[in-house]
């Protein structure tokens, strides 16, 4: 009597530790507070736009609270950083870019995170197409005209505020053999206000950021650095066009991640309100008014994608000549 009661006493302790190893057994409870969602960017950037609009409808079908974090600076780094040690339990959420996942690894010389081991997918949310944008005192209303200009006047500034610009501006110099001098800013808001306000004249910019100022008078576009026109902006030219830039094409995309070690339930509920949210011909237009061009993904889409773009995004930079800092 005494062995069974023995071995009744383990496997109910057994049962009880198994049962508490479950993170929430998983999906059922998940959320019962308030979630994070971090942002590498300033806010007024386009990520930061578009995390917004994904944050509030994540927290209605979720039930609860999306709050927006922004830590920008490092070229995104702080962030990646805060993520990748942050608890693996769905509650922190990190809408990022290229840049952190795709870029820093080739632009950097020393990286604190690793865009694959220490995050979990989620969900692609999209693409944020780039446009080159200058002062409209700048004489030229033509991608071909601003590449004419920027061969005959060496030294012509254009500022950067995240990866996607810092190897757009790099490759237009080395593909049309133009000396411009690289103005880098800490995030796109502040190096966007320098170029209307005449201090430097041209950027890459994203549409969500960028679009509603080229509208207004306040930026003239002249190109996309996608190798097919926007169905955003159906005008605007990929810098491909001309000649000299033939096969340009640097595409910056958004995508959801989890620090690593997130439970599969949760993922499988969280990848499934993202889905929902970039897919709904309801919030389109919402998305499309930002500059955002929404679809999603499965985890293991996402995953793929980031591994193939590290290689990509190594390419890119290395053809540009660009040196790791």
């Amino acid at each position: 009597m005494k062995s069974f009661k023995n071995t009744f006493a383990g496997l109910v302790l057994g049962c009880s530790a198994a049962l508490a190893a479950t993170p929430a057994l998983a999906g059922d409870e998940f959320p019962n507070k308030p979630l994070r969602l971090v942002v590498p960017f300033a806010a007024g950037s386009g990520t930061d736009a578009v995390a917004r609009l994904t944050a509030k409808y994540l927290g209605e079908s979720l039930q609860q609270p999306v709050v927006v974090d922004n830590k920008p600076g490092a070229n995104g780094t702080i962030a990646a950083e805060f993520v990748a040690k942050a608890p693996a339990d769905g509650y922190t959420l990190f809408m990022t870019t290229n840049t952190t996942h795709s870029a820093n690894p080739s632009l950097m010389k020393q990286l604190r995170y690793d865009p694959v081991k220490d995050f979990t997918p989620i969900s692609r949310m999209g693409n944020l197409p780039f446009m080159l944008v200058v002062n409209p005192a700048l004489p030229v209303k033509t991608l071909r005209e601003f590449v004419d200009y920027a061969k005959a006047h060496p030294g012509l500034t254009y500022a950067s505020g995240n990866s996607t610009g810092i190897v757009s501006g790099a490759t237009l110099s080395k593909m049309a053999g133009l000396k411009m001098l690289h103005v880098p800013y800490k995030s796109t808001p502040p190096a966007m206000t320098d170029v209307m306000g005449g201090q430097v004249q041209a950027m890459f910019v994203d549409f969500a950021a960028g679009i509603a100022n080229v509208r207004a008078g306040k930026l003239r576009a002249l190109a996309v650095t996608t190798a097919q026109r926007s169905a955003l902006l159906p005008d605007l030219p990929p810098l491909a066009s001309v000649p000299e830039l033939k096969g340009f094409d640097v595409t910056s995309w958004n995508g959801v991640f989890a620090p690593a070690g997130v439970p599969a339930p949760v993922v499988e509920r969280l990848n499934r309100e993202l889905v929902a949210i970039a897919t709904s011909k309801q919030h389109a237009a919402q998305f499309h008014a930002l500059g955002f061009e929404p679809f999603g993904s499965t985890p293991a889409e996402l995953n793929q994608f980031v591994v193939a773009e590290l290689q990509k995004w190594a390419r890119l930079v290395k053809d540009a000549g660009i040196q790791p800092e």
